[in-house]
């Protein structure tokens, strides 16, 4: 396994991240695995070399945050380990247990602390941008959380490029703790983010962790093959992100699919590789729910797309409306 900076700062990341949405509690949602069923994979995660474990306090309500910190911290040392996590979205029905007041960043900071069995959380990123709070204000609380020594460094996620420049504005502006991570929507299915986030972050030096880089699976090509799983059939966010552009996605599944047999490895490989090899990367996160779904991942760092192929498989695509923000 490879290590690199994660953008300006000196913290060093494993190529891969491992995404821990899947893991959790079942009555969460059906696809999630229980401790008995993430445990296995998180070990061999470590085994590969991946140092870097990216959570959020939603998943599962808290549960995954349970589970990782128990799990990661049995088998690495504190300091070995990189774990990230998120807030914004509601951990209960009460007003305040979610978005991104200084009450709440408080608040959640403390809960996935103590979720997580540490005394700190190495990257701490908002999940999403919240409109009903002052930026001011929820930028004042992480730098809050950071002099506290409860947070090493701050990163976000999905948001329009205008609101993270706002906010590491803001951030140089009064001297707070800086964004150094973004954590956007892109995969060959969905590359909005290539017109103004991704040229923002190589401007401004900040690292990028996308998320979905198999889009949810339709790029390693089984469901057009007819297979299907549980989380296939139930992930709400799954069809809410691709069920609208069909015909262009099966375009661009179509070349991706073309591309590996020319290789003769899998098309996860190849999807991943793009990915991976996009300027702007730092590392793509990998949700794995099987043990031989790493195969794919870890090969794919070795896989030299020629300019042919990534020309072939970024033709199809058109421009689609924003997805992945809310």
């Amino acid at each position: 396994m490879d290590y690199v900076n994660l953008g300006r700062t000196g913290l060093k990341i494993s190529r891969l991240a491992l995404g821990c949405m899947t893991f959790g509690s079942p009555s969460w949602s059906r696809w999630v695995l229980d401790e008995s069923g993430s445990r296995p994979i998180i070990e061999k995660a470590i085994e590969y070399g991946i140092n870097f474990f990216d959570t959020a306090d939603m998943y599962s309500l808290g549960a995954s945050e349970k589970i990782v910190g128990k799990v990661v911290l049995e088998h690495l040392p504190r300091h070995k380990a990189v774990i990230a996590t998120k807030l914004y979205n509601p951990m209960s029905d009460d007003p305040n247990d979610r978005g991104l007041s200084r009450k709440h960043v408080f608040e959640a900071v403390d809960g996935s602390l103590k979720r997580l069995g540490t005394d700190y959380i190495d990257l701490y990123q908002l999940h999403r941008f919240d409109y009903g709070t002052p930026l001011e204000e929820t930028l004042d609380a992480l730098n809050d959380v950071v002099r506290m020594g409860k947070v090493r460094y701050l990163g976000a996620s999905s948001m329009h490029a205008w609101q993270f420049m706002k906010a590491i504005g803001l951030q140089r502006q009064y001297g707070w703790a800086p964004f150094v991570s973004m954590q956007p929507h892109y995969n060959l299915i969905y590359r909005e983010e290539e017109r103004e986030m991704l040229p923002l972050c190589l401007s401004e030096g900040v690292g990028v962790i996308p998320w979905s880089p198999l889009a949810r699976g339709l790029l390693a090509g089984k469901r057009n093959e007819g297979q299907t799983s549980v989380r296939a059939e139930t992930d709400k966010t799954a069809h809410a992100l691709y069920d609208r552009s069909k015909a262009q996605d099966d375009a661009v599944i179509a070349a991706v699919r073309a591309v590996a047999e020319r290789h003769g490895r899998p098309m996860a490989q190849i999807a991943y590789a793009w990915v991976a090899s996009r300027p702007a990367i730092t590392a793509p996160i990998v949700g794995i729910s099987k043990l031989e779904q790493f195969a794919d991942a870890i090969a794919a760092l070795e896989v030299k797309l020629t300019d042919e192929d990534v020309a072939e498989m970024e033709a199809p695509y058109h421009a689609k409306p924003v997805a992945g923000h809310v």
